[in-house]
């Protein structure tokens, strides 16, 4: 099933005005993300406005998942023709509102339906195949991170968490948890570009240990990554690579792309949250493929502490 029609974003709606509405009707979710999200046991408020016209009359506003009534929701339209209500979701997968106003002597009937919202269970873990792992996936492939949007949480999923982790200042662990539904709803996390009149090119932030693929002057595929430890550290600076090297050599190093003397983007078997290597900057084996076949002789890499 497509993205479009199961993990709509919330806002504008579609909606049947009464003909005398001098104001469109509409009904939105206070939830951000793409798509929107709403973790498990939070509160979802949907927003409605009416016609002035309406204003004193009551609307009773379903939270709905599919054709099921989760619960129902009196309220009275204010005198600017505003309407709210509060629902506590629980659960997982989509939910949405439905206001409805029957008609009366002052005011004809309206009906107005809300986009939808995912509702996601935060407490995911490793071999996890539900609606829940797909959301989160697809909130850290729209913000750029790299990962499979296959609905299991899998190893690269893993890999995603942490660099998502490393990038908003977390605990950097392979896991979900309300911290991080809280962080996606907001849309943090986002790479932040350093040289972005670089064109194609990588960047290798040192404080967050992220290797990010530059394109359009934003991030389109973040890694986790180790760069130099204290005794062997990384070379600072901006360089081009000059050489490639697929494969496995005789230290280990996976698909390498030299960018100065013998610093190299590889993969490796053993890759720390933190600085770890000999001064090369290290990614995961699982990711050094993709990331070799989208770097290019000359190729730009950039390599800095904030």
């Amino acid at each position: 099933m497509r993205r479009a029609a199961v993990l709509a974003a919330a806002g504008s709606l579609l909606a049947f005005a009464p003909a005398a509405a001098a104001a469109p009707l509409s009904l939105r979710a206070s939830a951000g993300g793409q798509p929107p999200l709403v973790t498990s046991g939070q509160a979802l408020t949907f927003v409605g406005s009416a016609p002035a016209g309406a204003a004193g009359q009551r609307v009773l506003i379903q939270l709905r998942s599919g054709r099921r009534v989760r619960a129902t929701r009196a309220v009275t339209i204010g005198r600017r023709g505003g309407f709210r209500a509060t629902f506590v979701v629980r659960g997982e997968g989509a939910v949405n509102a439905v206001a409805v106003h029957a008609a009366s002597a002052s005011f004809p009937a309206f009906s107005v339906r809300s986009r939808g919202v995912r509702v996601v269970d935060p407490y995911i873990s490793r071999g996890s195949a539900t609606p829940s792992v797909r959301v989160i996936q697809w909130e850290l492939s729209a913000l750029g991170f790299a990962v499979p949007v296959n609905g299991v949480y899998d190893e690269a999923t893993g890999r995603a968490l942490v660099a998502y982790r490393k990038a908003t200042g977390m605990a950097r662990v392979e896991a979900a948890g309300p911290q991080v539904l809280a962080s996606l709803e907001r849309g943090a996390g986002r790479f932040h570009v350093r040289y972005p009149r670089d064109g194609r090119h990588v960047e290798a932030n040192l404080a967050l240990q992220l290797l990010a693929e530059i394109e359009g002057g934003r991030a389109v595929r973040v890694y986790t990554m180790s760069s130099g430890k204290p005794s062997t550290p990384t070379v600072l600076g901006r360089f081009r690579v000059y050489r490639r090297e697929p494969g496995t050599n005789w230290e280990g190093m996976v698909d390498s792309s030299y960018f100065y003397s013998g610093y190299a983007i590889h993969g490796y078997h053993e890759v720390p949250t933190w600085a770890a290597s000999h001064g090369c900057l290290r990614i995961p084996i699982p990711d050094a493929p993709s990331v070799y076949a989208w770097l290019h002789l000359g190729t730009p890499v950039d390599v800095y502490y904030p």
